[in-house]
């Protein structure tokens, strides 16, 4: 569960919320570190060497639904991640795609990654990305994920002050 649960997804709103995380800080060092919030100890952050990773939106719980209304929740979070992504690429050009399959799989394995990459397993965000940048001199990238069938699919954005690239076999 996400600091997010609950919100009612907007455009506006994420688009506010990426330009925060924008124009915010991000450590230049140190170990990677997961925030919740104080009340609940639902996760609403996450800020390692050069990046934060924040949620964006998360759907219901997901418990229970299957068929038509499964497909119908799938279907709003993609629709979700497509106009929030059409909204970025109007504003920064067109994204990059960035994919998460080899991350994945070095998780799988124990094998070295990048603190980003690590990061984005560990908080279950494996979905591909879409990235644009630099953008003021960081990179920014959205995803959706879900990290089971009855999970909620949380959508999320990550700033970074490196480039975000496509991780091939031989890359640590």
């Amino acid at each position: 569960m996400t600091a997010r649960m609950g919100e009612t997804f907007g455009t506006g709103r994420a688009v506010s919320d990426i330009e925060a995380l924008l124009a915010g800080p991000v450590p230049a060092a140190g170990p990677t570190v997961g925030e919740g919030e104080p009340d609940t100890g639902e996760w609403s952050a996450t800020s390692g060497e050069g990046f934060r990773i924040v949620p964006l939106w998360e759907s219901d719980d997901l418990v229970g639904v299957y068929g038509p209304e499964w497909d119908a929740a799938e279907e709003a979070a993609a629709g979700h991640l497509a106009v929030l992504v059409g909204e970025l690429d109007r504003r920064w050009g067109a994204h990059r795609p960035v994919g998460m399959r080899v991350p994945i799989f070095r998780k799988l394995a124990g094998e070295p990654m990048p603190p980003l990459y690590r990061a984005l397993c560990d908080t279950d965000c494996l979905g591909d990305l879409r990235v644009w940048g630099p953008v003021d001199g960081r990179w920014i990238g959205v995803s959706l994920n879900q990290c089971d069938g009855d999970a909620p699919m949380i959508l999320v954005a990550v700033v970074t002050d490196r480039p975000v690239v496509e991780l091939d076999d031989q890359d640590g």
